[in-house]
């Protein structure tokens, strides 16, 4: 069933508030900012029916199939217009796919969640399809790429997510899941160094730089994270080319390993 829900302004202000940037800027009726709809797909799983890790499953429950390890392999997003600030929207959430395998280390599987927003009884605004990687217990490091040698031109930035960012993004998303708030949890339980930035976060990270420093706006968006990237760690957003009809971006961990990649096209202003 369709939930119907509202961005409020108050919402929309804690983002910027989140971002850095003046709350004042957003008024009623607004445009809300592309991306920043990450918190009207918050989920409302009850607790009983958590995974292990606390994931809540941002709109559907998420199952644990014996795999207590989550993390975000994928994300398809399009804005077909704008959502609107105060404007009442429906979010159809489902679970469209399980598949599950055995691999080298074991088995896994794929989960695929499909969400579309839109202003009640008009068409889809925003649709999201997330890709989840389930696994094991244990943990094998990710393979590094070779550090990316930035190329001559270009944009980039460079951000340092802390654990203020990453609680206040868990906080307006309403996502429990514990490698990104429970330090004690990532490092003892799921073997990471850190906390994990979410995947949404460095995204939204992306295409703010996008938005607020080069003026641009996102009309479609397919983000590949290859590797977690951990909090109080430099992370670089590299656009190497914006004259192409689909902008890349890299983002590069500390070490400059390609940790996502993210093919957007853009809309007119």
């Amino acid at each position: 069933m369709p939930t119907v829900d509202i961005f409020t302004l108050a919402q929309v202000r804690r983002v910027a508030v989140m971002l850095g940037i003046d709350p004042q800027e957003f008024s009623e009726g607004d445009p809300i900012p592309r991306g920043w709809h990450f918190a009207l797909l918050a989920g409302e799983t009850p607790r009983h029916n958590l995974r292990s890790d606390g994931f809540p499953g941002l709109g559907v429950p998420m199952p644990q199939l014996g795999l207590p390890r989550l993390l975000l392999g994928q994300r398809n997003t399009s804005f077909h217009a704008d959502l609107r600030i105060g404007t009442p929207v429906t979010r159809q959430s489902a679970l469209t796919s399980v598949v599950e395998k055995v691999g080298r280390n074991g088995p896994f599987a794929i989960v695929k969640v499909e969400h579309i927003l839109a202003a009640v009884e008009a068409h889809p605004e925003v649709t999201e399809t997330q890709t989840y990687f389930l696994a094991g217990p244990t943990a094998e490091p990710s393979a590094k790429s070779a550090p990316m040698i930035l190329p001559a031109g270009g944009f980039s930035q460079v951000v340092r997510p802390d654990d203020l960012l990453l609680f206040q993004y868990s906080a307006l998303g309403f996502n429990t899941h514990r490698i990104h708030f429970d330090r004690d949890y990532a490092t003892r339980v799921e073997g990471h160094p850190d906390l994990v930035v979410n995947g949404g976060l460095a995204t939204l990270l992306a295409t703010e730089f996008l938005r607020r420093d080069l003026g641009l706006r996102v009309k479609t968006l397919t983000a590949r994270h290859l590797a977690p990237l951990y909090v109080n760690r430099p992370l670089t957003i590299v656009a190497p080319d914006l004259t192409a009809p689909e902008v890349r971006l890299h983002l590069l961990d500390e070490g400059g390993s390609v940790a996502a990649e993210l093919g957007i096209t853009l809309d007119e202003l």
